[in-house]
């Protein structure tokens, strides 16, 4: 766990007269308190958010009455022994993070024992420090009993007597032989715990399409269900290839949107595939939510027409046809929201050159420059000379021989 720092140094401290506190980490587990500003003398320091490794938080009761503040590393009870972490909310922020938890019972909600002490910090950093050996020892294990699993990770608890261990599996595995063999060379009291591709994803990180971190990486602890319901909604694409993240499932920021997209359509009309009119039926093809236009293609003359209604004009139709009415020259009108578009108007205005800039017109006459710059008297290239032209040369030829 990254964010499992003391800012407190552990030399020539003993348990009187130090606190050890991690405050100034970066965690996901964080709570924001909006409440901060507010001074209420009144505000409950009963319940206590205590956040471990991983996405591992609780609610631990202050029977004690410490002087408790965000980031202190307290002991808290555990079954067996106790365990350390590091409070993330406090107050009436604490109660609302209470409200989350389902079936949560008070009678079954454990303790806090105490501020951690020296003795307990140093002996939680040599737990976190047997956590990637005890990791990459049990994959050995399961690999030598062939087990279908993947160890993922390693938690210790911080007495060092117990352990929990993340895997992932496709299919259910018997572990019973390996939890023997790890009991006998561990030492240790083992918990098997099952994880997802989600969770597996948030662990390890990566940077998703969006040029971000990713968002189970760096806040998400809770990963609600994602369905091809919530893009369809959204008038997305479904293409596995993009709508798929780096664990092979659904985007978790599909769900992000969805509830401003689900009010937006509730203006638009049910039953509203096909429109009738006397120029042929209209097929609908696809929805601009936030405009709140909805495009129709008809055939007129075996020509493919688009055209673009908005949502009160739909509704006309769809009146009209429920009467038995066929709208006239629907296609052709010009109203308000509505506008006809051609496929070719959609190339054009969709061309990779329209950015570029006009070539200047090259000259059509290349010879006339080359007759002006002529002397008087010299003949082109490639024309004939005249009789009178030649007889010089000849006379000359003549000389030279004499």
């Amino acid at each position: 766990m990254e964010d499992r720092i003391i800012n407190t140094p552990l030399d020539n401290c003993d348990d009187s007269n130090c606190t050890f506190s991690a405050k100034g980490c970066c965690n996901k587990l964080d709570v924001y308190d909006w409440l901060s500003d507010i001074n209420d003398p009144l505000a409950q320091s009963r319940y206590v958010e205590v956040r471990f490794k991983n996405t591992r938080k609780g609610i631990y009761e202050n029977n004690l009455d410490l002087p408790l503040q965000v980031g202190d590393i307290v002991a808290v009870e555990s079954s067996p022994g106790h365990d350390i972490g590091i409070v993330s909310a406090i107050g009436q922020i604490a109660c609302y993070q209470m409200k989350k938890i389902k079936n949560l019972r008070l009678a079954e909600i454990k303790k806090i024992y105490r501020k951690a002490r020296a003795n307990d910090i140093k002996k939680w950093q040599e737990a976190i420090a047997l956590e990637r050996p005890t990791m990459l020892r049990t994959r050995e294990l399961a690999e030598e009993l062939n087990l279908s699993m993947k160890i993922g990770d390693t938690e210790f608890q911080g007495d060092k007597t117990k352990a929990i261990f993340y895997y992932i599996a496709e299919e259910r595995v018997d572990f019973r032989e390996l939890i023997k063999r790890m009991a006998e060379e561990f030492h240790i009291r083992i918990e098997m715990k099952q994880i997802g591709a989600r969770q597996e994803a948030g662990r390890i990180g990566g940077i998703g399409p969006c040029g971000r971190e990713l968002c189970c990486t760096t806040w998400m602890s809770d990963f609600n269900s994602v369905s091809t319901n919530s893009a369809r909604l959204q008038e997305l694409t479904l293409n596995p290839q993009k709508l798929a993240g780096q664990c092979s499932k659904l985007k978790c920021c599909l769900n992000y949107e969805l509830g401003v997209y689900l009010d937006a359509r509730k203006d638009f009309p049910e039953n509203a595939s096909v429109l009738r009119t006397k120029e042929g039926d209209a097929h609908h093809i696809k929805n601009d939510i936030f405009k709140k236009q909805m495009y129709y293609e008809v055939r007129i003359n075996d020509i493919p027409t688009i055209k673009i209604f908005d949502v009160d004009t739909v509704k006309g139709i769809l009146e009209q046809n429920r009467k038995g009415i066929l709208p006239e020259n629907v296609f052709e009108m010009e109203k308000t929201g509505s506008r006809s578009i051609s496929y070719t108007d959609e190339l054009n205005s969709e061309s990779i050159t329209r950015f570029d800039k006009a070539k200047k017109p090259k000259p059509k006459n290349k010879n006339r420059n080359k007759n002006n710059n002529r002397k008087p008297g010299k003949p082109q290239d490639g024309q004939p000379k005249t009789a009178e032209e030649s007889k010089p040369a000849k006379d000359n030829n003549k000389k030279e021989q004499e």
